[in-house]
Formats: structure tokens, sequence, C-alpha cells
């Protein structure tokens, strides 16, 4: 089809005022934060989108979806911008970006229900801003908090800082609208629970803008006791005991909403002013007065029973003032992207990923062995290594670190340095049977592993595409393999 084809259809559904085709905001969504270095250097080699489309109401989506179905035009769903792992890249010579922008109101905040409704495009921050005058908390607490919004949050399944206590977005949502090709628009109520067949919520949650677009959102709400806060922090000899630690406190029943260990090198970047060259772990208690009392002396005492391991306790206040600044905002993002103008010598990447306790270090260790022994560029690394931020009963993830000076033209640098890093990680992870992705998603990068991490349960995810987007139109190339989508990759 021919892009003033395209256009005039989509000027059929839309205002002129919806329809974005200014060739910067073009070239901006074709790439999300995962190529961020090539990006701001201007070498992007993918296709831009035809147009971002700004609907006013899910009948508006609807009819976009049942348009570009009709003729075969890609569509990435986007709100919020905020994706790492390439969900937002272009692989389509023909494709709109729908954006949640227009899609911004705050519908009802239920302080009986403990629920509040808002649609896609509300951005988190802003969220959290009014359920707080109102003593409530969301407990979603991404690093992205101030510029994420609603849809993206739940199509990624993304999770937040404060998730050992509330949970991920999984466990947050009550119930959602969501579009699907079609153009059928399926709602999910709001129920506390129910046992009416499989959790059909969690065809959407996660699906990456795959299978439907995602246009309003109903999340939980909870008691809001910032006064009660406790902090506790320790430096211990090496990360083995800090997952340790962790574990005692999760198997013993505690849910402290921060739970944290960094190896040595990661404490560095994080804890400069009193990591004392050692591992770093951290802990924040939170909740009612005696709930976040209950926590903190069971802190205390899984600390006491791993004390040959621990070299000394960190003072509360210094943990209080990092954990005030941990979210960075648009300007934060934008001073980077000037920076990676300024100094294009050095950046760096995260690979994510989860296992049961037993094989959290495991993975870790092999991983940072092979990538000592194997990567080729490993003279070019200023940092390696990483944390677990996020524990559960049965486990926990590690959020796997690694800095290095640029020494290739930006163009290659994803296929020198992060690729390479990341197929170690992965590799290793799969290898052990973890996850290869704990929060950040599959993207379009890790997709040559989808298969593997799924095992014999592809089959249902592969299922879920063939009923819900057989032409198949739906953020080309993300969660599901596509051959077309190679080049882009290697």
């Amino acid at each position: 089809m021919e892009t003033k084809d395209l256009l005039n259809g989509l000027k059929e559904i839309l205002a002129e005022e919806q329809i974005n085709t200014n060739e910067e905001d073009l070239y901006d969504a074709s790439a999300d934060r995962y190529k961020k270095y090539a990006k701001v250097r201007r070498v992007l080699d993918v296709p831009s989108p035809k147009a971002i489309v700004y609907p006013n109401s899910p009948e508006e989506v609807s009819q976009l979806l049942v348009y570009c179905n009709d003729n075969q035009i890609n569509v990435i769903p986007r709100s919020g911008k905020t994706a790492t792992e390439g969900g937002l890249e272009n692989w389509k010579e023909e494709t709109i970006v729908i954006d949640a922008k227009n899609l911004n109101k705050m519908i009802k905040i239920d302080e009986y229900n403990m629920q509040a409704t808002v649609q896609a495009g509300v951005i988190l921050e802003e969220l959290e801003e009014e359920v707080r005058k109102k003593g409530y908390t969301t407990g979603h607490s991404p690093q992205s908090k101030p510029v994420a919004k609603l849809g993206g949050l739940v199509a990624t399944r993304s999770i937040g800082q404060l998730s050992t206590l509330y949970g991920g977005i999984e466990d947050m949502v009550v119930g959602l609208e969501c579009v699907f090709p079609d153009g059928h628009i399926a709602r999910i109520k709001n129920v506390s629970r129910r046992a009416g067949g499989p959790d059909i919520r969690h065809i959407v949650i996660g699906n990456e803008g795959s299978l439907c677009y995602i246009t309003e959102v109903t999340v939980k709400l909870f008691k809001y006791f910032p006064e009660n806060n406790q902090f506790h922090g320790y430096l211990v000899k090496d990360m083995d005991t800090g997952i340790k630690v962790l574990r005692e406190v999760m198997v013993n029943g505690y849910r402290p909403s921060v739970a944290r260990c960094y190896s040595e090198e990661d404490a560095k970047q994080h804890f400069y002013h009193f990591h004392k060259d050692r591992c770093v772990l951290i802990f924040m208690a939170e909740g009612s007065k005696e709930i976040a009392e209950a926590t903190g002396k069971g802190i205390e005492n899984a600390a006491e029973k791993f004390k040959d391991r621990i070299i000394e306790k960190v003072d509360s206040e210094l943990l209080e003032e990092w954990f005030e600044n941990l979210n960075w905002s648009q300007q934060d993002i934008d001073d980077e992207f000037e920076g990676m103008l300024e100094n294009d010598s050095h950046t760096g990447f995260t690979t994510e990923v989860s296992a049961d306790w037993e094989t959290i270090p495991k993975i870790y260790d092999n991983v940072i062995k092979r990538i000592k022994e194997e990567y080729h560029r490993v003279e070019d690394l200023t940092l390696l290594g990483g944390h677990s931020s996020h524990s559960y009963i049965n486990g926990t993830n590690m959020y796997f670190v690694y800095n290095y000076e640029i020494h290739c033209a930006p163009e290659d640098e994803m296929r020198v340095y992060h690729h390479p890093l990341q197929r170690i990680i992965v590799e290793e992870t799969l290898k052990l049977g973890g996850s290869m992705c704990h929060h950040h998603g599959i993207g379009k990068f890790r997709n040559e592993w989808t298969k593997e991490e799924h095992g014999s349960a592809y089959y249902m995810l592969e299922k879920l595409k063939e009923a819900f987007d057989p032409k198949n139109i739906m953020n080309f190339g993300t969660i599901y393999p596509q051959k077309e989508g190679k080049k882009f990759q290697e």
C-alpha cells in the first residue's frame, strides 16, 4: 500500500490532529530504549513507521485495528515509551504506532473497594499522587514511574521496586479492557477472585502488544503508612550469603517491600559512600506499625542467623536517602541521551533472569565465569556484576549489570557488546531451568529463545497468536520469533 493511501485510510477514522507524520517523531518511534545508543547517534537500521495515531476512545482503537487487519498493516501499541527489550522497535515498512496519549482519563478511585480504574495512557506517578492524597498507594514503583503509563506496564508484565511486598503488576490488576485485531472490545470485569475457567486476564497481561491493545486498567489500592518505614542494611562477605539471608526472611513468612543483595561490583555504583568493596544487602519494611515492626524483627533475626558472614550493619539514614532517589524522570532520560551525544565512549546494559533459591547462585557464578573466560571484549568491561531485587517464597531474580567502553562503530555496539553478553546469560539460565526474562519481557531481542523458554508449553502460546492475531499484524516480531527479523537482530 502506498503511504498516501494508508494515511487517507487513517483520515477516514481519525481527525487530522490525531495523526502524526512528523519525521523526527517517526524516527523516535522506530525503536525504544533497547537501541538507545544507535538511536541517539542517528544510525538505526530499522524502518520508521508511517504514522503515529492517537485514538480518543476504545471504539476508535477498534476501527484502527480493523483497518490495519484488513490491509495487513503492522501495529505497534505504545504507551509510556520506556520499553527496554525492543518491544517497540519496528521491523515492517508498513507500520503504524497506536499511542495511548489521549486515553488519559482517571475514571474512578474507589476507596471502599480498594481499587482504581484508569485509561491506558494515565501516567503511573500521576495516579500514585492522586491516591496518596487519600492515604493509599498502588504499591507499584518501577524506576520509570514518572513516565511509565498503565497500559504499557500491564502489557509488559511490569514489576516495581516494592514488589516483594505488593507483587508484580499481574498481582495488582483486578480487571481491564482491551481490543483485538478483529475489532472486538473485551472487558474483564472487576472482581476479587473467580473460578470461571482459566484466568483470562493473563491473555492480556504481558502480551507486549502482540495479541491486543489495552485501553483501560483497574488496579488494587493499599493503605499507605510511610511513617512506619524501617530500613535495614548489611555488608556481607559474598552474594551467596546475601541470597541465603533473603531466603531466610522470605521462607519465614516476612514480606519486606524491598529486599536486595548487590555484588561488590554493582554495589560500587549504587553505594559508593559505604560499600567498602563488599556485597550490600538492604531491606525496607513497611505497612502498619505492627506489621513494619514484626517485619523488621524478622529481618534482624535472619541476619543474626548468618552473623558469622555479615561484616557490619549499615546506617539506616544512608539507606533512606538512597531509596528516595531511585526513580528517573523524562528529564533524566533526556539528559542521558544528551550525554551520549557529547560522550559516546561508554554505556551499559542489563539482563534480568529468575530461578529458585538453589539455582540462582549457580547461574550467577556460571555467567560471571563464562564472561571472564569467553567474552572476546572482556578488557572493555568497566563493570560486571549483578543484584537480586525481587524475591518470592520459592526463589528470586538476578539482575546482571555490565558496563563497557565502546570501541566500535555506534551501529555495531549491540552486536559487539550486548548481544554476546546477553547470550551467555540466557544460555546459562535456561540450561539450569531458570527463566530468561524476569520482568523486562521478551521484546524482539530474546524471541530466539521463546520456544526454549516455554518448552512443550510453547504450543499454548502459539495457539493464542493463531486465535487472536491470525494475520500477524500485532507488533510483528515481539515475543514470537520471525525469520524476517533476523537481519535486525544480528
